[in-house]
């Protein structure tokens, strides 16, 4: 009796299955993928959404310290103006400043119209014992004086230079209402070296650097007072 050879082209009764399955996990890794995305999606718009608020933080929190610095120099009280709307793009090598920096002014109402009162200066000098030393300056536009002077930072010696700092120490507030001839030129300087100020014990370098960066800041403010305010005038109009 002859064999019947068998037949290889018949059909695979497996593939029906196999093509079920390929389908279901496709659909289940497309379903997988679109869960994933939407979770990173909401990931990100938490990330974004608390970066923006901790940024916004950050910007009011450095709003509000700029503040306090400058009314430390001119008190709320004694200007009508928003200091930190009246200013100007400012930079000057003279003042020791590497990048643009921002000059401030206050203004007091006089007559129904706002009169200037005080230009407040960014200052850098160069020549600290540990570095840069940055402060502001407020200058009185009527009489040339010093409103007030106020490091805003520093990198001198813990208990030594760092009482440039009000928080440390009041040396800082000597220079109110002084002006250049008050003292004059030869008394700019710390008292080591003919001056009048007050220098610090183990540290001559920082006070002696202040007080010299100080005395540039009045005769930079004598030479270009008019120009800075028309500055502001043309910045009004």
């Amino acid at each position: 009796m002859t064999e019947t050879p068998p037949n290889d082209d018949k059909p695979n009764d497996n593939k029906p299955d196999d093509a079920k399955k390929t389908a279901s996990l496709l659909s289940s890794i497309s379903s997988n993928s679109a869960i994933l995305g939407f979770f990173a999606f909401i990931c990100t718009a938490i990330i974004a959404g608390t970066y923006l608020g901790t940024e916004e933080n950050i910007i009011e929190q450095q709003r509000q310290a700029q503040l306090k610095a400058l009314y430390q120099i001119v008190p709320k009280n004694q200007h009508d103006n928003d200091l930190l709307d009246d200013n100007i793009p400012f930079e000057a090598e003279a003042l020791g400043h590497r990048k643009s920096q921002t000059l401030f002014l206050a203004r007091k109402d006089q007559q129904g119209a706002q009169q200037p009162l005080t230009l407040i200066y960014p200052v850098t000098t160069r020549d600290g014992y540990s570095g840069d030393i940055d402060f502001i300056i407020g200058i009185n536009i009527d009489d040339a004086s010093i409103a007030g002077v106020r490091v805003i930072s520093h990198k001198e010696t813990p208990g030594l230079g760092d009482k440039i700092d009000l928080r440390k120490s009041d040396w800082i507030l000597d220079f109110n209402d002084r002006r250049l001839g008050d003292p004059d030129i030869e008394g700019w300087t710390v008292k080591k070296d003919g001056g009048i100020f007050d220098g610090f014990t183990g540290a001559t370098i920082t006070p002696r650097a202040l007080t010299l960066s100080i005395a540039n800041a009045l005769r930079y403010h004598h030479q270009n007072v008019d120009s800075l305010l028309q500055r502001f005038d043309a910045r009004v109009n």
